[in-house]
């Protein structure tokens, strides 16, 4: 029985599992998007929303416990055909994606389920997003023209 153990085993080693998690939430952060399985998706949100909590407090020992759960991965853009530092994911989510959510509780991802199914196994495809700023927006936007017209 598996009574009071929590999370997925994803058929892997626990270092593996680790690996997984530390990979897809750094490529989250760097693309705001990412396609993986359902499965996957559903273990790597409850990080990746712990981590964006720390990047809204901003303090050094937030950034220094985000550094220790995801390790510091440099993001790298092709300009004129040579790949250049832009920077890195600890950057990204301490400066851009943190201020973001200040207002928001909670909840920072959504998971879209795609029609596709993965080649190979049949796993059920799916997106996994960052909110963006502008949703709130165009919501409210939406809602004062119902009530105008």
């Amino acid at each position: 029985m598996r009574h009071r153990i929590a999370g997925r085993k994803l058929n892997r080693t626990s270092s593996h599992r680790l690996a997984l998690r530390r990979n897809l939430v750094a490529s989250l952060f760097e693309h705001e998007t990412i396609s993986t399985t359902l499965e996957k998706a559903k273990e790597v949100r409850s990080f990746a929303e712990k981590l964006i909590t720390l990047g809204k407090k901003g303090t050094l020992a937030a950034r220094r416990r985000a550094i220790q759960l995801l390790n510091n991965r440099a993001i790298y853009e092709e300009q004129d055909g040579v790949n250049s530092k832009v920077g890195t994911v600890i950057g990204k989510l301490f400066s851009d994606i943190g201020p973001r959510y200040l207002d928001r509780p909670g909840g920072y991802t959504r998971i879209v389920r795609l029609s596709k199914r993965r080649l190979g196994d049949g796993g059920q495809l799916v997106l996994l997003q960052l909110l963006g700023q502008d949703e709130g927006k165009s919501k409210k936007s939406k809602e004062a023209e119902t009530t105008e017209g």
